[in-house]
């Protein structure tokens, strides 16, 4: 994790970028809801479907950490 609502990933390559969100997805809600049982209540889903994914074309993992570790934080 890098930032409030960010999560910066290297992955391999054949895994599909929808694949690998919706597991990071049922995991945590998953640990969530082990850890917080009131969440139950909220209902099936604690996830939007949605979600923005970008490349970084194949740069070493240090550049688009440090992007965006850069960024301001929003007020």
């Amino acid at each position: 994790m890098v930032g409030d609502g960010q999560l910066l990933v290297e992955y391999v390559p054949p895994l599909s970028i929808s694949t690998l969100v919706n597991h990071l997805k049922g995991v945590s809600t998953r640990m969530l809801r082990k850890e917080f049982p009131e969440l139950t209540a909220r209902g099936a889903h604690l996830w939007t479907p949605n979600y923005f994914a970008a490349s970084a074309g194949g740069a070493p993992i240090e550049r688009p950490r440090e992007y965006v570790e850069a960024q301001e934080k929003p007020s």
